[in-house]
């Protein structure tokens, strides 16, 4: 059975278990980057709180969590974050998958652009995301610091999906 792709539905409860696949991803992070990810402060509740007001798009292999992506919908982008596919997932398009997933609902909803943040000190996530298409934007400081910490990278969102969407 191949991996699926598809919106979580709302009777989703498996918070702990997408917080591990998440925590799991993101620990290579920790001692590369200040200030410490937002995911240090948040918790299976708040993953449950973040997908009320964003999407979460899941990569699903049976009962089994290999990927995910939050996507929040606003009129000028969609932001993507928290990409995260679980290591014996990796080298099988699956975080093209969402990405592509998060492109046709920006489509559906009108947004011409996907975009993220990713941290300055993670240059290997820069070319991966380059390579899906992104480039970057801008560059950001984090509140506190008088150097950039993270840039922002955009992709458009293909005229193609906007007119299928339409």
């Amino acid at each position: 059975m191949p991996v699926e792709i598809s919106l979580a539905g709302d009777d989703f409860e498996r918070w702990r278990d997408l917080y591990r696949l998440l925590m799991d991803c993101f620990a290579y992070m920790a001692p590369r980057i200040d200030p410490p990810s937002s995911l240090l402060s948040m918790g299976p509740v708040e993953l449950a709180e973040k997908a009320k007001a964003e999407e979460l798009v899941l990569a699903m292999d049976g009962e089994r969590i290999a990927g995910c992506i939050f996507v929040r919908l606003m009129a000028d982008k969609a932001y993507v974050g928290k990409l995260a596919v679980d290591p014996d997932y990796r080298g099988q398009s699956i975080a093209r998958r969402l990405m592509d997933a998060a492109e046709s609902m920006a489509a559906k909803h009108g947004a011409p652009v996907l975009e993220l943040e990713t941290r300055i000190e993670l240059h290997e996530n820069h070319a991966a995301f380059a390579k899906l298409g992104f480039i970057k934007v801008a560059e950001n400081a984090h509140a506190g610091f008088d150097r950039p910490t993270s840039i922002t990278m955009q992709r458009p969102v293909s005229m193609t999906e906007r007119e299928t969407a339409a």
